[in-house]
């Protein structure tokens, strides 16, 4: 028998926030290569198709076996891509075109509710009382987040509804993901998942028709005069903003149980709203922060809601 890796709590908590710093600073990023021109699908195409080539890639050279799959196994890994990776970052890129990168993160990672609901509804599982109260807490923030008594709120609704339509989506990739994991391991299932993400956009928004001179054009990033290559905000997407912060997830989870993983996950919009504010001077309301802190509080309580015992799920946020 092989030697069991030794579990470092401490070791798990650090990764864990080292991915939701990267996933932060990504919002930000994003929101630059989107105002340099790139339009939400043709971003999301770029990240899906460079994450998909970059784990091929290193599965290829680490582990080959790995990549075998086979044709019963295409149909899950197509809705699994398409839905939980594909549509869930195109949503995410449409929600923080119009709406501070922190607020859309806070709608993005109610997840974890629509999650507790559906097992509770579907799956007719038992869930613990507190899921009311999580349910409360998200919603009774969200009001506070969109300052809804402003005129019928303060933010944008396609970028509300973008948001909260993410949240839909990301769950599938848990739920699903939850499923998958027990016959793959998540790498492996993370891998397929982004190939099928990237074919989906290769239809959807064919690369032969993408402009990639634009690649070329110079961007303005808020710090000072300084300008950098659209392409270079684009590679910063793709591997610091999806693989590098995926692995460190998926690291975490050897020393995290998900639950846990999850929740320390949710420093990602605090990050992500002070990221925004000190980079591009994205400034929230006192309301809008109050909201965020008591939407996290019923997300932590979702996460725990489950009484299920829940495998390994893939804990990347995906934004």
């Amino acid at each position: 028998m092989g030697v069991q890796p030794a579990v470092r709590p401490v070791t798990g908590y650090l990764l864990t926030v080292a991915a939701a710093g990267l996933f932060a600073v990504n919002g930000t990023v994003s929101t630059l290569a989107l105002e340099a021109g790139i339009e939400a699908p043709r971003l999301t195409a770029l990240r899906c198709t460079g994450a998909a080539l970059g784990l091929v890639l290193v599965l290829a050279v680490a582990s080959p076996g790995r990549l075998r799959i086979s044709w019963r196994e295409v149909p899950f890994v197509a809705v699994f891509g398409v839905v939980g990776v594909a549509l869930t970052q195109f949503l995410y890129y449409v929600a923080i075109g119009r709406l501070p990168v922190g607020i859309a993160l806070v709608f993005e990672m109610t997840a974890p509710v629509f999650i507790a609901l559906y097992v509770w509804l579907v799956r007719r599982e038992r869930v613990r009382n507190r899921l009311w109260l999580a349910l409360g807490l998200s919603l009774s923030g969200l009001v506070l987040v969109a300052q809804v008594w402003q005129g019928g709120g303060s933010l944008d609704p396609l970028g509300v509804a973008a948001g909260l339509t993410a949240a839909l989506c990301l769950a599938a990739y848990y739920l699903l993901g939850e499923r998958g994991t027990a016959v793959r391991d998540p790498v492996t299932l993370t891998t397929w998942s982004f190939v099928a993400a990237a074919v989906f956009w290769a239809v959807a928004a064919p690369w032969w028709q993408f402009d990639a001179g634009m690649l070329g054009r110079t961007a303005p990033v808020s710090l000072g005069g300084l300008e950098l290559p659209v392409w270079a905000l684009v590679g910063w997407i793709v591997v610091l903003g999806a693989a590098v912060p995926f692995w460190l997830s998926l690291a975490a989870l050897r020393h995290l149980p998900p639950t846990t993983a999850g929740i320390v996950a949710t420093v990602e919009p605090v990050i992500a709203s002070i990221v925004a504010w000190l980079w591009v001077e994205q400034v929230l309301t006192g309301w809008q922060i109050a909201g965020g802190v008591v939407v996290l509080a019923g997300i932590v309580l979702a996460q725990t809601a489950r009484t299920a015992a829940v495998g390994p799920l893939p804990e990347a946020s995906l934004t």
